[in-house]
């Protein structure tokens, strides 16, 4: 192939960009933050309030896009060493890390104006959210448990939505915050597991590869579980009605599904569990979370 057309077929920088940070997978923590958001709304005044919401999502769009950069970058020769990996666009050329560290601070300044545009309090936390998505790549190096970093890290983005609209702390968005990451953490053991052989053969530390699959399998089960009883607690901080815990028992019966087609010696619907099921999730809880503060009175 002449390099004029290996040049063709490699991909734009926005599009390597986009892939590096897998821009799609906000589904799983996006929902959340718009769910503390509206409930917040609703507390305030009962109307949804559409430009803070617009604000919300470049929030969390900007700061997990700068997260996901970082960790690639950070994990690159991580990522170079293990073959599930070793497509990812800093291995194989197709973005630079120069490119990645521009895309990176872009997205950085995005969040930090989004911030600034909300309240005082929420530009003055913004730094404080941008430690864990930086500590959480080094934390493979360093601890068995860096799922409990990740966890910390997603669990910023409910509080982060209600301290939009409310320009106040809030312990209630905090049981959503906890409970968003356990759940995140919780499924991350999962994802884990299909790297055992090769974190154990470079030295990556995670609980699969210290403590092995059926421990992690297990360990992901006691997360989700937690998960739900927070879940329930948020619901009664709220005085939820009919439709977010119909929600609730959806996201019960599909933590049951996940974990039934997941086990220890059978990995195979790993993705599945993974990617479809957390995806549904989320979605599947923003939507019922929705109708049932419509039907309570928020004003759209």
């Amino acid at each position: 192939m002449s390099s004029a057309s290996a040049a063709i077929s490699q991909p734009g920088r926005t599009k390597a960009f986009l892939r590096l940070v897998m821009i799609e997978h906000s589904v799983f923590a996006l929902p959340f933050a718009y769910i503390a958001s509206l409930t917040a709304m609703f507390e305030w005044d009962r109307n949804i309030h559409w430009g803070r919401l617009l604000l919300v999502t470049i929030c969390m769009v900007g700061l997990r896009t700068f997260a996901m950069a970082v960790n690639r970058i950070i994990d690159r020769e991580i990522d170079a060493r293990n073959p599930r990996t070793a497509h990812r666009e800093l291995v194989t050329g197709a973005m630079s890390v120069r490119h990645a560290w521009t895309g990176a601070l872009i997205a950085l300044v995005i969040f930090l104006g989004a911030a600034a545009l909300l309240n005082p309090l929420c530009l003055a936390l913004a730094p404080i959210a941008v430690i864990p998505m930086v500590v959480y790549p080094y934390g493979k190096r360093f601890t068995n448990f860096p799922q409990a970093i990740l966890g910390l890290a997603q669990s910023m983005g409910p509080v982060g939505g209600w301290l939009a609209i409310s320009g106040e702390w809030s312990w209630t968005a905090m049981i959503l915050g906890l409970a968003v990451g356990i759940w995140i953490g919780g499924f991350d053991l999962i994802y884990a597991c299909q790297d055992v052989e090769t974190d154990r053969a470079i030295g990556v530390l995670s609980v699969p590869a210290r403590f092995g699959i059926p421990a992690a399998i297990w360990g992901a089960r006691a997360c989700h579980l937690v998960t739900t009883a927070l879940f329930v607690w948020y619901a009664l901080a709220t005085d939820a009605g009919a439709f977010f815990w119909l929600g609730l028992i959806v996201v019960a019966v599909a933590f049951g599904y996940e974990h039934t087609i997941v086990r220890p010696h059978d990995l195979s619907r790993l993705n599945r569990a993974f990617f479809s099921v957390n995806g549904f999730i989320g979605i599947a809880l923003f939507v019922c979370a929705l109708l049932d503060l419509l039907v309570r009175g928020l004003t759209v």
